[in-house]
């Protein structure tokens, strides 16, 4: 386009000197004919930029990896001038969110509408927008931007597989007396009889009480005796590792995980942790992200919407090895709890303070993540010798390596139990 535009102003100048030199009236012509057209090509192109009304419309903020974010948009002509050519750059930051589009002519105050429908397969927070509208004239003179800097964010949360029997059922505290807590939920403890109040499910009225009093009762419940949960997840940067950039991402059943021992490890602990929330086990959460989080053992679907928030945007820069984190936030892990811990650090430096967790009476569960299988050389000793020690010390393990189906890694085909009894 600029090229064109400085062969028009070569005519421009030879034009006016061929009338200066001549004296005729038509090299004045063709030269002033010549700036009328150029100022008609930079209206036209103004003009198309002008009086048009862009809108998206986002139906979720919040998706997750291995599902589709679905975008709708509409762009509205409002003048009496048709609209020749438009092109709308989308500047949003999720990956292969194409919605940039060349849009047809748009007659007068006519309207063009197309949708994005992008599979998403990393985890983390994107931009969505801004947008920036460009176009025309019909001589190609012309190119003119128009930038719509409205943005807005959506957060992918980690991929969560179904775990069908990660570890055993067991965890019901010793004695096996009900904890004088209040459940919202039935349990098996039924506890005592209340009226009935608006928003009280059916399956808990007491029907024998009901007909006696001539109205409506209720039971109430408490907790179960069940044990608590602890996962306690490993992002210190030393400890994970990763293929080279140009490596193609393995289809784990219907998602897709980066080559990166991280990206395993946050998604083993999103799927542990909707394994035991949907079955209303009590769990607690740590992690350093590398901001501390630590989530007080809690049941239901806030706790589990927390913690994938944090790990939707969790980095792995943290400065704290794992036994570090361990030590430092042992005081949570009292007598009869249930630690899963998370790495894919081999160094014995963790393992020992494992080992103290089990003497203390925790019961401690490893899920370890093979740097070796990722085909990167580490100086790490083998992932199997490292399982070993963990059996040794009473700690029950998975092995998971590159690759693998972490359904079928962390299923009962995969565990090994200690070689001793650990209570």
């Amino acid at each position: 386009m600029a090229n064109r535009r400085n062969a028009i102003h070569s005519l421009i100048i030879l034009a006016f000197l061929g009338g200066l030199a001549t004296g005729r009236a038509f090299f004045f012509n063709l030269g002033y004919a010549l700036l009328i057209l150029l100022f008609v090509a930079w209206l036209w192109a103004r003009l198309n930029l002008s009086q048009v009304r862009l809108t998206r419309r986002t139906l979720t903020r919040r998706t997750q990896v291995g599902k589709t974010l679905d975008e709708f948009l509409s762009l509205q002509s409002r003048s009496l001038l048709p609209k020749l050519w438009l092109e709308v750059r989308d500047h949003s930051t999720l990956p292969e969110h194409r919605v940039s589009i060349v849009v047809p002519p748009l007659a007068p105050y006519g309207a063009f509408r197309w949708s994005a429908h992008t599979l998403c397969t990393l985890r983390g927070e994107f931009q969505l927008g801004g947008l920036t509208l460009a176009s025309g004239d019909p001589f190609g003179f012309f190119q003119l931007t128009r930038h719509i800097p409205a943005t807005s964010s959506v957060l992918v949360y980690p991929a969560i597989v179904p775990l069908a029997d990660f570890a055993p059922e067991g965890g019901v505290l010793s004695g096996g007396e009900a904890q004088r807590q209040r459940a919202h939920f039935v349990t098996t403890n039924a506890s005592g009889i209340r009226d009935y109040a608006p928003g009280d499910s059916f399956n808990r009225i007491h029907w024998r009480s009901t007909a006696r009093r001539d109205r409506l009762i209720v039971k109430e419940f408490e907790l179960d005796p069940l044990s608590e949960l602890w996962i306690l997840l490993d992002l210190n940067g030393v400890a994970h590792v990763a293929r080279p950039s140009d490596a193609i991402n393995i289809a784990l059943g219907e998602i897709y995980l980066p080559p990166d021992s991280a990206e395993y490890a946050i998604a083993i602990a999103a799927s542990i942790s909707a394994h035991f929330l949907i079955k209303e086990r009590s769990l607690g959460f740590v992690a350093y992200t590398p901001q501390r989080q630590v989530f007080q053992p809690d049941r239901g679907g806030r706790q589990l919407t927390r913690i994938l928030e944090v790990l939707a945007r969790a980095k792995v820069e943290s400065a704290l090895s794992f036994a570090q984190t361990i030590a430092l936030e042992s005081q949570q892990l009292t007598r009869g709890v249930i630690a899963i811990l998370i790495s894919a650090d081999m160094s014995d430096d963790w393992l020992s303070e494992a080992q103290l967790l089990v003497q203390r009476g925790v019961r401690v569960i490893g899920v370890l993540i093979d740097p070796h299988s990722f085909g990167v050389s580490v100086s790490a000793r083998r992932a199997e010798e490292t399982r070993a020690c963990l059996e040794i010390s009473g700690v029950t393990t998975y092995l998971v390596r590159y690759g693998d189906d972490l359904s079928a890694a962390l299923s009962r085909a995969n565990l090994r139990l200690p070689s001793r009894p650990i209570w």
